[in-house]
């Protein structure tokens, strides 16, 4: 792979991506004309949740305030970071619109395609539910499971890998390769197990016949294509076409894609204010010019620079301030340490608050997982 390549799967994402060719290539829609309750969200104000797959029957569920589901999974590899709650918030935001949440662990996924066991991935997703709790997702109105234990309900367990073996049927070894590339035997079983995740909450042992949406980044498209397809091949069950979003990937702090595997590239919800300083001030990559004198007279360039866009992304909800920051940056007025400052003490801020009600979910979690 060359410098310049894009690689674009469930388990890698590299190169510079252009998400106006990524939406022509996945055949999905730009996001536009909302009901004005999204202008409420940051993401759809600021077009961080771009695009869409058949929203519209999640629009028309909330406007006649009919059930529907959200479901989202829960790769349980490496520290949750920012760039993780960002989906969470579209999960809470969700929640209150009427939705009931289905997340699943992905611990076979993560036992098969990369290699951790069962055991690490339930200690892994116990940090994750945590932060959930703490973004203010209520888990009376989820349900969360581990792939490798769908339910202690024999009934409910049966049918969601049952449904997995259904779907094995409608869909052939080369349409894997053209979804995925290069896959293997361990890959194609967690394809159809998503898949299963992603439709089950429809069968009558779960919610019955109602729309479900996904929250994804564009990488974790293939999964949605392949279900997508499948529930339109199987006749029994009947199942309503799943919808979904996409959201922009939160830069890590080099730029690029921000990875739980790599410790310089993110921010945790559980770093000190040391920690997120020192991160800030020494990886964060700058839009500013290489000289004081340089950015005065040229100014900064905040579409690249990761403390802005993290403002963007998460922590400056006053738009009239961002346009401010962006504005005065650009024109050389705002420094690059002095927008890196601002920014640690905005994160601080939230993972302060964050962190107190992290402590407080610590006695409630475990009435919430392993136990559906």
């Amino acid at each position: 792979m060359t410098k310049d390549e894009v690689k674009v799967t469930p388990w890698e994402v590299s190169g510079a991506l252009n998400y106006e060719k990524l939406i022509k290539e996945f055949g999905i829609s730009p996001l536009k004309d909302l009901p004005e309750i999204f202008n409420k969200e940051l993401a759809y104000r600021r077009k961080i949740i771009f695009a869409h797959r058949d929203i519209q029957r999640i629009l028309e569920a909330i406007k006649n305030k009919k059930k529907f589901v959200m479901m989202t999974g829960l790769m349980p590899t490496g520290k949750c970071h920012l760039g993780h709650l960002m989906i969470v918030k579209q999960m809470v935001f969700f929640q209150n619109l009427g939705a009931k949440i289905y997340i699943t662990v992905a611990d076979l996924e993560a036992y098969n395609a990369r290699g951790q066991t069962l055991e690490e991935s339930k200690k892994i997703a116990q940090d994750y539910i945590l932060n959930y709790i703490a973004m203010g997702l209520d888990l009376k109105k989820c349900e969360i499971y581990f792939q490798s234990e769908r339910s202690k309900d024999a009934k409910k367990s049966n049918a969601y890998y049952r449904l997995q073996n259904l779907l094995a049927r409608h869909v052939t070894f080369n349409e894997f390769k053209a979804v995925y590339g290069e896959i293997t035997p361990g890959k194609m079983l967690s394809s159809l197990l998503q898949a299963s995740d992603m439709l089950h909450s429809q069968l009558p042992e779960f919610e019955g016949n109602c729309p479900v949406i996904v929250p994804v980044g564009i990488d974790q498209d293939p999964h949605l294509r392949i279900a997508r397809d499948l529930s339109q091949r199987i006749k029994n069950p009947n199942f309503i076409q799943l919808s979904s979003i996409y959201t922009l990937f939160l830069p890590g702090l080099g730029g690029g894609k921000m990875s739980a595997s790599d410790a310089t590239s993110y921010i945790a919800p559980t770093d000190t204010p040391e920690e997120v300083k020192k991160k800030i001030n020494k990886y964060a990559f700058s839009g500013g010019q290489a000289t004081l004198e340089e950015h005065r007279k040229l100014g900064g360039n905040p579409d690249i620079d990761v403390c802005f866009q993290y403002l963007k992304f998460m922590f400056e909800e006053d738009d009239k301030k961002l346009s401010k920051i962006e504005k005065d940056y650009r024109a050389g007025k705002l420094l690059t340490g002095e927008l890196k400052q601002y920014t640690i003490d905005k994160i601080n801020n939230f993972l302060a608050d964050h962190q107190k009600k992290r402590k407080k979910a610590e006695s409630v979690v475990n009435q919430f997982i392993f136990k559906s």
